[in-house]
């Protein structure tokens, strides 16, 4: 299984790269939009819709994510700006309040599909903003959030397995625990320490980085829920050892977006 897992990152990280830092403004909306369907179509896997509702939800996320890279690619209007701010700040208010209380609660998705189905017809678009905004400002705020995400990831994994015995969430991800959360913010910190002191930046980026870690627990734990409750091992299988798409993007989603929330619509807001 490592050995399949080191392949496919292998693979992955290179490609990724020369998405992010070659692609035209285009070719990086076509291929994030491309993942996020993706994940959508993993979303309603999960969530168990029936076929008429996947049909529904898969056609309404599709006209959404086309919406989103035209908001993006059409001239600048107060019509697009609205539409940028209302529909990221619902996924980062949902993301801040709405989850962690359908976390601790242990709410049963599998009794509330419409309400279920409405927070991925909100955080996936929002996810693609996320990563077309953070794109148009720079390729390296994309890589910088996905960078400190799989740190993070990496961290946890590794003090969880070495010194892990305090359960985080045991009744929703029994693999995950205190001893990794504690270990992903200790190794962010130093990564951020590090980039402050040789690039510059300002101690508040060491803050920020360490949100990211936090939204990130979050948004895996969250993803771990819904497929408890589906009672399947992985979103998928598309990503051979990983995975499905929502396996590696569910740390990403809440990042991405609380980090356009704070770094792009201010930028938006000068306009």
């Amino acid at each position: 299984m490592l050995k399949i897992r080191l392949i496919t990152a292998s693979v992955l990280i290179p490609a990724l790269l020369i998405a992010i830092f070659f692609s035209s403004d285009w070719v990086w909306s076509f291929l994030a939009g491309s993942v996020v369907m993706l994940a959508c179509w993993e979303w309603v896997n999960l969530i168990k819709l029936n076929a008429t509702a996947k049909q529904l939800f898969l056609f309404i996320a599709l006209g959404l994510c086309l919406f989103v890279i035209y908001t993006f690619s059409a001239s600048y209007t107060q019509f697009n700006e609205r539409f940028i701010l209302l529909f990221v700040t619902i996924a980062a208010f949902s993301w801040v309040v709405f989850v962690p209380f359908w976390l601790v609660a242990n709410v049963d998705f599998n009794a509330k599909k419409l309400l279920i189905s409405i927070v991925g017809l909100v955080l996936l678009p929002a996810t693609l903003i996320a990563l077309i905004g953070l794109h148009r400002i720079s390729p390296w705020l994309v890589l910088g959030v996905i960078a400190t995400v799989s740190i993070a990831d990496s961290a946890a994994y590794f003090f969880g397995k070495s010194f892990g015995k305090h359960k985080l969430a045991p009744t929703i991800s029994p693999g995950k625990t205190w001893e990794g959360v504690f270990g992903a913010l200790l190794t962010v910190s130093v990564y951020g320490a590090l980039l402050c002191h040789f690039l510059g930046y300002s101690v508040w980026l060491l803050v920020g980085l360490l949100c990211l870690v936090v939204l990130s627990v979050m948004g895996d734990l969250f993803e771990s829920k819904l497929k408890r409750q589906a009672n399947v091992k992985d979103s998928g299988q598309l990503l051979p050892g990983h995975g499905g798409i929502l396996d590696r993007i569910d740390g990403l989603m809440p990042s991405l977006v609380m980090s356009l929330f704070y770094i792009y619509l201010p930028l938006l807001m000068q306009h």
